[in-house]
């Protein structure tokens, strides 16, 4: 949760009501709903909202709501425990965990990729997880300036950070947060967000204007976005 958010249970979740967490952000412009791992809705309530309207806000997205959570419940889930052998989405390929080297300094390869862990036996996750953030700190920003050129929009701030909900965002002051795992993506993916939150800057909303300058830079987003419907499970989204 971050900072200055208030998070809370408005009805207790019951079987026929799975639980919804209300959360309160001075940061929010709109009500939003977002879906957990777990199967939690999570409604954010803008710092002028209230409870009642978030409320007649997650009533009226109920359908979506479900339709999530059956997306979620067909979703591929990667291992929770990675070891040697284990298969793992990379630059959008499952892709089998290697031995590369042994020895006093071992090392592991996905694809054509070697990365150095403490040892062989073991969970390898958290190691290859903070390789791949690593990575992905420095190719999202190039890429991003590289697109942001491309479009002619103008570009503040670039950085890479461990969202857990979200693929992307921006502010409207010129940053563009993206999420470190979309270094496991193919690349068309990873573009199609990076148009997503530079034509933001253009139109910080969700009209037909907006998904009309996406379209026009990225014409394949219909694609990209069925792609991480289907396979956000794989990087625990």
């Amino acid at each position: 949760m971050e900072s200055g958010q208030q998070e809370f249970f408005v009805n207790a979740p019951t079987a026929a009501r799975p639980a919804v967490v209300f959360v309160r952000s001075p940061a929010a412009r709109r009500y939003r709903l977002t879906l957990r791992r777990d199967g939690t809705a999570v409604a954010t309530i803008p710092a002028q909202g209230s409870e009642r309207e978030a409320l007649r806000f997650v009533e009226q997205q109920r359908d979506w709501l479900e339709r999530a959570r059956a997306r979620q419940a067909e979703r591929p889930r990667t291992a929770e425990v990675w070891t040697v052998g284990t298969h793992v989405l990379w630059r959008g390929q499952m892709q089998p965990v290697r031995i590369a080297a042994a020895g006093e300094r071992p090392q592991v390869c996905v694809a054509a990729d070697v990365f150095r862990v403490r040892g062989l036996e073991g969970d390898l996750r958290p190691t290859l997880e903070a390789h791949f953030a690593r990575r992905a700190r420095i190719e999202l920003p190039a890429r991003t300036w590289e697109l942001a050129a491309e479009t002619g929009v103008e570009v503040k701030l670039v950085t890479v950070r461990n969202q857990r909900s979200r693929w992307g965002s921006c502010s409207a002051s010129g940053t563009i947060s993206l999420n470190w795992r979309l270094v496991q993506t193919p690349d068309e993916v990873r573009d199609y967000i990076i148009y997503h939150e530079l034509m933001h800057l253009r139109e910080m909303n969700h009209s037909e204007r907006f998904w009309a300058r996406v379209a026009d830079v990225c014409p394949g987003w219909r694609e990209a976005e069925h792609w991480l419907k289907r396979n956000g499970g794989l990087v625990g989204l």
